[in-house]
């Protein structure tokens, strides 16, 4: 029984040492009517409910206040900004019901789509040429080591960004 309860406090002891690094959660959303026919051209939307046409998408994807792209705000990163220690992991869920990418980027950048409405002159982010497409339900695990500002982007819809801050 002494020989149990040495074992039992050395685990004890053992467990509280270790350092727990916490996960942090990335939902990637968008609210795309899955009974407006005009997204089936572009891969239709896979949500069960979801309200924004095909047409007030495009109409959301231009700011009266700059030539930049702005895209439609249901489609985004939650959070957009994010703490984490090194080697913590982050999960990036697709929520919505279009594809996305959770793509690490040195400078944000526009994305690997050729459509000038989508991209509005950026210059593509290298590390799209590359990028792993998330389908709708789908869902990444990535861990940052390294200590710094880490950028994401779609590389789809590149308005979508967040900022992942590991120290």
């Amino acid at each position: 029984m002494r020989a149990l309860l040495k074992l039992a406090l050395a685990m004890a002891i053992a467990v509280t040492a270790t350092t727990v690094v916490a996960a942090q959660k990335i939902e990637i959303l968008d609210y795309c009517d899955p009974s407006d026919p005009g997204w089936s051209p572009t891969g239709g939307c896979l949500l069960k409910e979801g309200d924004v046409s095909f047409a007030e998408f495009n109409d959301l994807l231009d700011s009266v206040l700059s030539t930049a792209v702005v895209g439609h705000p249901a489609w985004r990163f939650e959070p957009s900004f994010a703490e984490t220690q090194p080697n913590g992991m982050l999960h990036a869920f697709n929520l919505g019901g279009r594809a996305h990418t959770f793509t690490e980027v040195a400078e944000f950048g526009g994305g690997f789509i050729p459509s000038p409405s989508l991209n509005k002159g950026l210059t593509m982010a290298p590390e799209c040429a590359s990028a792993t497409v998330i389908p709708p339900g789908a869902r990444v695990v990535l861990q940052l080591s390294s200590e710094g500002d880490h950028k994401f982007q779609c590389c789809i819809h590149p308005w979508m960004r967040a900022l992942i801050k590991v120290e």
